[in-house]
């Protein structure tokens, strides 16, 4: 997919392939009836890696890079990810709020042009559970990203056995690639 027509989706899903060494994770248009629909991107994080870094190719056969996110240091609670496109020029950075994150886990993100975006764990009950029943780690999580008082985008994580995720966007300004970074970074980092 062209990245001007990559920039203009409002919706797409993301899901995570059930692999040993690696996490993976397909990205995908919306069908018009509402289901999954072409590939848009491919995903791969190698798992207990020092420095965290996650490679989104433009599709399954990585053999072109889309973009990529690299945390700045190598163990850090409040890490900081830059976001680079395929020329590692960046693209913007997103953060966890460490203090914040105790109780609801928090992210900001930053793009040059737009105010700082700030996404939360929708629901605090459901927030409190995961992190206290262990048994419940597996419930399902919304996280809106603020800024200003209005919403930038959303990710849902849904039901199932493999962790699936739908994205919507409601900034026509932030960069799909961004978003897209995020979005994985929920499920490959949330339990860091």
């Amino acid at each position: 997919m062209q990245l001007d027509n990559l920039q203009t989706l409002q919706q797409f899903h993301i899901r995570q392939r059930l692999r040993m060494m690696v996490n993976q994770y397909e990205v995908r248009a919306v069908a018009s009836d509402g289901t999954e629909g072409e590939l848009l991107a491919f995903a791969q994080q190698k798992r207990l890696a020092f420095k965290e870094q996650v490679t989104i190719y433009t599709d399954d056969s990585k053999q072109q890079t889309l973009l990529g996110f690299k945390a700045r240091q190598r163990i850090d609670l409040g890490a900081t990810y830059d976001v680079t496109d395929a020329a590692s020029n960046p693209i913007g950075l997103f953060r966890k709020d460490f203090a914040q994150s105790l109780l609801r886990s928090t992210w900001h993100v930053e793009q040059a042009g737009l105010p700082q975006v700030t996404g939360q764990e929708r629901s605090l009950p459901v927030a409190l559970l995961r992190r206290f029943v262990d048994s419940l780690s597996w419930l399902p999580y919304h996280f809106d990203f603020v800024a200003g008082g209005q919403t930038v985008f959303s990710v849902v994580k849904k039901w199932g056995l493999r962790d699936k995720y739908i994205v919507e966007v409601h900034n026509p300004q932030i960069d799909r690639r961004l978003v897209i970074a995020m979005a994985i970074a929920l499920d490959a980092l949330q339990a860091r």
